[in-house]
């Protein structure tokens, strides 16, 4: 006679005590924040006109007023990137816990780099807007500290995470730590690097477009001036022409990065 088969009651009690949970923490913060769902209802109307004011129809005679801006936008980014994925590559070999084995060394490095990757770019912008002026080098430089954060952390787990067998070998070879570095470590994580400085460079995009609101230059700037003179048909081109020029080099990024990795 075969046993009689008990299949395991579904923990009913630990599912819904999650559930109850979540549902608090989301309606109790939402409480906290303010948010009312019906005065959302209730405005839909005004948004609905603000939206027709702004895109209906579009104001294309004033693209050409911002091509300039926009411009500067996409070099803010490229120099921010460029500068951050430099200063980050080197940072990021000395914060792995693989390459060099000392933690007074790689320990405090992981929290600068915690420190920095905390700071949103927006702020960099204003202390550096305070410091250096108004104009788009505050933003280059804004936005070269928030890379160097981001492109620091992913460089130096991707280092954390290779194949360990090649530096071995290279290592009984007699090979120094510049050799390892060269010939073992370097190769396997170029692509990675390569890859997470093109998506640095796709976030640094948006981050620029609104640098401007502190005055670092770039399109944002224009847009804040036209919210605050109310001249929404422009505000909405502007929104429709960097949506395009951002939508353009994410797939131009996207693809690229397929290649690599």
């Amino acid at each position: 006679m075969m046993d009689k088969i008990t299949v395991p009651k579904p923990r009913r009690f630990r599912r819904n005590f999650v559930i109850l949970t979540v549902a608090f923490l989301i309606l109790g913060s939402a409480w906290f924040a303010g948010f009312n769902i019906f005065e959302v209802m209730g405005n839909l109307y005004k948004g609905s006109r603000l939206l027709g004011r702004m895109f209906l129809p579009p104001d294309f005679s004033y693209i050409p007023r911002i091509i300039s801006p926009m411009l500067e936008t996409i070099q803010m980014a490229l120099v921010g990137t460029f500068v951050g994925a430099i200063i980050a590559l080197p940072t990021a070999v000395l914060a792995a816990n693989n390459f060099i084995k000392t933690k007074w060394l790689h320990v405090p490095l992981r929290l600068i780099l915690n420190i920095f990757r905390t700071i949103p770019a927006m702020v960099l912008a204003s202390l550096f807007v305070a410091v250096f002026g108004l104009g788009a080098f505050s933003g280059v430089m804004a936005l070269a500290i928030f890379t160097f954060g981001l492109i620091s952390k992913l460089t130096f787990e991707s280092i954390e995470a290779i194949d360990y067998g090649q530096v071995e070998a290279l290592m009984s070879l007699g090979a120094n730590k510049m050799n390892v570095l060269r010939y073992a470590i370097m190769p396997q994580i170029l692509p990675q690097y390569t890859s997470y400085t093109i998506y640095g460079f796709e976030v640094n995009i948006r981050a620029a477009a609104v640098l401007g609101w502190v005055g670092a230059g770039g399109i944002g700037q224009t847009l804040e001036y036209n919210l605050a003179w109310r001249n929404f048909d422009k505000v909405g081109m502007i929104i429709i022409f960097s949506f395009a020029i951002v939508l353009v080099i994410d797939l131009v990024s996207s693809a690229i990065r397929k290649r690599l990795v």
